[in-house]
């Protein structure tokens, strides 16, 4: 009875402070409260700008907290437990897979066990099994098997396999199936290094088999995706945050990008995970309260997997089986069960990034979507967890509704100085940002994050509020890396949002053509667009000169000393 009386008053107070943390932003954005203004208003500080600023502020210090605690020398391991690696591939470019195979086979682990699961059994996939032979059949109790369908389905192409979803021995399943089934856990849990191709059903149809044909055989589970090359310790890191606090139920690593000079997309896309997952996870991580464990290095504690690994793979939402957003919930799963999830950038890692903009686009709006789905089932655990993961929910979740407001406001509002002044604060934050992440990392390369604020403004922010229009759509999400397939779905936001701004603008011209502008006015906007210019000629020419050139020369990009060349 006491803990169901605490567990109400969590509730209570939980609810009750993201009421009021969305209220307090509510109201410094409409009342517009201002502390300090010039006298016509041209620049101002308001409530509402502090409040972001605070934000900012405490997200970094509290990130920075996290790594000093990270540099700390940890206790010596003892490498007792028991560990398997679960690798997701699916039409995987034969080169990325080849440096992912042998980048494991350098984990420095003994006795990693290593599961690779082919979403797919068809001739064309056979591919990826022979390279997994090719790279790890040398080794002892190397096996392999091609199942005809998967533990969902008996590839009969006639439906399920049953309502037992894998686990309760459903009256529709063949007796071939169950003996399959059976074989398939033999092998992966006899066998050190093993490779199943199975009937195609999405990835987290790839992850279950992994998963459910372990069973409780090893402590801890290691995700990984197949366009991934590990660093040597990042197991052992993993499992040290594991060791060290019973309560952890998963952790993440650092994910950098394997083919940064591929585009200049993919290298804006590797100083943003820099900071996505160094200050924005790492702050997380310094209140145990990491949202999203990354599908290419992440680790779970075995014991607390199986107890959920039916309702992960079962999740439905508004009717409709979910098939993405995979990883994000089996983090939630962590959560719901008042476990923490941390960070360490000790475990790194590289991965694969989209070098198309149209690509990249789609993934995006497959992340957001599941963003946001995934923000109402973990908001369900506000109160088992630090009031932290209330306040930045809140904050993150709500915030691209307030910036697309005040862009519409301040475009369509009359006056160029405003539409000049909101891309100057734009790149301002940006800047800071930056700075910042040059100061924590070491390395004047992140000032270029400043170039990904206008990126999120004119790509990522229509793609989020187009995929919380389309939350219950499964497609448009990427294709394999063996072929891209172009998508221009994810065109039409980006193309809609182009059209109101130019619709602001053009309004906006119109209203100041009608009476002659201030000279004050004047000089802010001849002052503020030498100002804007001269940015982006300072950050284009140091582009051209550190990133341009090292573009498309795909021998520099394997940099860290865990990537085969």
């Amino acid at each position: 009875m006491p803990s169901r009386c605490r567990n109400a008053l969590n509730i209570v107070v939980t609810t009750l402070f993201a009421a009021v943390v969305l209220f307090a932003i509510l109201l410094a954005y409409v009342t517009g409260y201002q502390f300090i203004h010039t006298e016509q208003h041209h620049l101002s500080f308001g409530l509402y700008g502090a409040f972001l600023s605070l934000h900012l502020f405490l997200q970094s210090l509290f990130a920075f907290l996290e790594h000093r605690h990270m540099r700390k020398p940890g206790r010596p391991q003892h490498l007792r437990r028991s560990v398997a690696l679960c690798i997701a591939a699916y039409q995987e470019d034969p080169d990325y897979l080849r440096k992912c195979l042998r980048s494991i086979r350098r984990i420095s682990f003994p006795g990693l066990k290593v599961v690779l699961v082919v979403d797919g059994n068809r001739p064309e996939d056979h591919y990826m099994m022979d390279i997994f032979q090719e790279v790890m059949g040398g080794a002892d109790q190397a096996g392999s098997m091609v199942w005809k369908g998967n533990y969902h389905s008996d590839g009969s192409g006639g439906g399920g396999v049953g309502g037992g979803g894998g686990g309760g021995g459903g009256g529709g399943r063949t007796t071939v199936h169950m003996e399959e089934a059976a074989r398939l856990a033999r092998l992966v849990r006899s066998c050190r290094y093993s490779c199943i191709m199975q009937e195609w059903g999405g990835k987290r149809e790839v992850m279950y088999t992994a998963f459910k044909a372990l069973g409780d055989s090893v402590d801890y589970v290691q995700v990984c995706d197949s366009d991934t090359v590990l660093d040597p310790a990042c197991t052992i890191e993993m499992l040290k945050i594991l060791e060290e606090d019973p309560m952890v139920g998963g952790v993440g690593g650092d994910v950098q990008i394997l083919n940064k000079y591929d585009s200049w997309i993919s290298f804006l896309s590797s100083v943003r995970y820099w900071m996505a997952f160094n200050i924005e996870r790492a702050c997380q991580s310094y209140f145990g309260c990491v949202q999203c464990i990354s599908g290419p290095l992440g680790m779970y504690r075995n014991s607390l997997l199986q107890r959920f690994l039916e309702p992960w793979y079962h999740q439905t939402f508004l009717g409709s089986k979910c098939s993405f957003g995979d990883d994000r919930h089996l983090t939630n799963r962590v959560l719901s069960f008042g476990y923490k999830t941390k960070f360490t950038a000790r475990s790194q890692c590289q991965t694969e990034t989209p070098t198309r903009y149209l690509r990249w686009l789609n993934q995006q709006t497959r992340w957001s979507k599941s963003y946001f789905r995934e923000w109402l089932y973990n908001a369900l655990w506000f109160h088992k967890h630090s009031l932290w993961m209330t306040y930045e929910s809140v904050v993150t979740g709500f915030f691209p509704f307030f910036l697309v407001a005040t862009v519409i406001h301040l475009f369509y509002r009359g006056r160029l100085w405003n539409i000049l002044l909101f891309l100057l604060t734009v790149q301002l934050v940006g800047m800071v940002k930056a700075t910042y992440a040059c100061f924590l990392r070491g390395s004047l390369v992140m000032i270029f994050m400043s170039l990904y604020s206008l990126l999120y403004m004119s790509s990522l922010l229509p793609a989020k509020i187009f995929a919380l229009l389309t939350i219950n759509k499964a497609g448009w999400g990427t294709s394999g890396r063996r072929k891209i397939v172009v998508n221009f779905i994810g065109a039409v936001p980006v193309t809609v949002w182009a059209l109101v701004l130019l619709g602001g603008v053009v309004y906006t011209i119109y209203c100041e053509s009608q009476e002659p502008l201030s000279e004050t006015e004047k000089a802010l906007l001849i002052a503020g667009t030498i100002l804007y210019a001269c940015y982006w000629l300072i950050l284009l020419v140091l582009y051209l000169a550190i990133v341009a050139k090292r573009c498309n020369k795909r021998e520099e990009q394997y940099h860290l000393p865990y990537a085969e060349a």
